[in-house]
């Protein structure tokens, strides 16, 4: 099942698929307007109509018009979407290409232009003309007509969508909204009354009497799903502990060790098969079950905002700001445990995010890259007394409060300038914490 969801989310977001579908869907339509046309009811509404397709050749010249135009609108729309591609490559950072290629809009209207080109093609088929028969479907030329009109509107909305799509904003709250929805699908528990220090790592592995059988990496590159029940199944099933050598995100390499059992027999074929599939490993991170690579592509945005080729402060300000809102709506949930018991019994030692790690995630980098930035200093304070005051946990204050407290210590290290340590000083005063 965890492969078929893999494969399925990988042809969703692929660049062919929505088009492969209105290709075929406008393939039956035009054989369905053709039928229509050919019985004797669509004949006379044909008459009754008078639009287009007067003549064979009248029809022939409208339908090649169109299917012409449509492949080389395909041409145009494919050179701006490649020009767009490099910007934000060049601009941004090339980890946020996969959120353009599995945009909906430019699938779509590439979908829409293939299927009038496809659309033309059937009814020029369809059309005979000669001293024995004559049959022009002008009900379905009619609406091609129709369909190129719709043409020249997704290509004018196709425009503005590019032209919104590049901007800095637009990129950003895209890669936001898709780790806020990873967000809400991973840990949708809010924390309990009395939350537990979930800031520290996990706890040491109990010993086991037998040794442990480890499970080699199939194939390099990273690891973008996990189906954590069959690695539960397969521990009830052996009486044994299962646990994970890599988490998601990481990056694996064919032959190491993937997952260790507790078991002294070697583990059979079918057993080491059972467990490779449970890992979906590709050639590059996905948000769906990886929270941390949503944080990682904004605070590439960040960095390569804060070189010194950009110098776009205000582009790291947004960065630092959503990544404030992605680390708010995580401060009161509740992050799975690293131990998974069953019936009172360890069963899986899985590798889970902690809240420590994920705040040092997002922001370290950039203040390493902003260490004399007052702007981006004192945003990420601010980003960080937003987040603490939203969460209940007092483990996650405290790592909140030291994160400020490192971000104060290298901001006094390196402003220079009297006026803008006061500046600092004084928002700390403000934020509560201790400068």
């Amino acid at each position: 099942m965890n492969r078929l969801q893999r494969f399925w989310g990988q042809v969703r977001d692929s660049f062919w698929f929505f088009p492969s579908v209105l290709l075929a869907l406008s393939i039956g339509f035009a054989w369905v307007m053709v039928a229509v046309d050919s019985s004797p009811s669509g004949q006379r509404l044909a008459r009754w109509l008078h639009l287009f397709g007067v003549s064979a050749e009248g029809a022939r010249s409208i339908l090649s018009t169109i299917a012409g135009s449509m492949m080389t609108v395909v041409g145009v729309t494919f050179s701006m979407i490649l020009v767009t591609l490099t910007l934000a490559s060049s601009q941004y950072t090339s980890r946020i290409l996969r959120n353009f290629m599995s945009d909906r809009v430019t699938q779509v209207v590439l979908g829409v232009f293939g299927a009038i080109f496809a659309y033309c093609l059937i009814l020029l088929r369809a059309i005979r003309s000669g001293a024995d028969s004559t049959f022009v479907p002008s009900l379905a030329v009619s609406f091609a007509m129709l369909l190129a009109i719709g043409g020249i509107v997704a290509l004018i909305y196709f425009i503005h969508h590019i032209a919104d799509s590049i901007q800095a904003s637009s990129i950003i709250a895209s890669v936001s909204a898709e780790t806020l929805n990873a967000v809400d699908r991973l840990f949708p528990e809010e924390l309990s009354e009395h939350p537990a220090d979930d800031a520290k790592g996990p706890g040491p592995v109990p010993l086991s009497e037998q040794p442990w059988q480890a499970v080699p990496v199939p194939r390099n590159g990273y690891i973008q799903s996990l189906d954590s029940a069959t690695l539960l199944r397969i521990a009830m099933e052996h009486k044994s502990i299962v646990r994970m050598e890599h988490g998601i995100g990481h990056f694996v390499v064919r032959g190491t060790s993937l997952v260790s059992v507790a078991q002294g027999e070697p583990l059979s074929d079918e057993v080491i098969a059972d467990l490779q599939s449970a890992y979906g490993i590709a050639r590059h991170r996905t948000v769906e079950q990886d929270t941390a690579f949503g944080i990682r592509q904004l605070v590439d945005m960040a960095l390569r905002a804060l070189s010194p080729g950009i110098n776009d402060t205000t582009t790291a300000v947004m960065c630092v700001d959503y990544l404030a809102a992605i680390l708010s709506r995580i401060a009161n949930r509740s992050i799975p445990p690293s131990h998974r018991y069953e019936d009172g019994i360890l069963r899986v030692v899985a590798i889970e995010p902690t809240f420590a790690g994920l705040v040092s995630e997002s922001f370290d980098q950039i203040c390493g890259s902003a260490p004399g930035n007052l702007s981006i200093l004192l945003r990420m304070l601010g980003a960080l007394h937003t987040v603490r005051d939203l969460t209940e946990s007092v483990a996650r204050k405290q790592v909140l409060n030291r994160k400020a407290a490192s971000i104060m210590e290298r901001a006094e290290q390196n402003l220079h300038f009297p006026q803008d340590r006061m500046q600092l000083a004084e928002r700390c005063a403000i934020l509560g914490f201790n400068a």
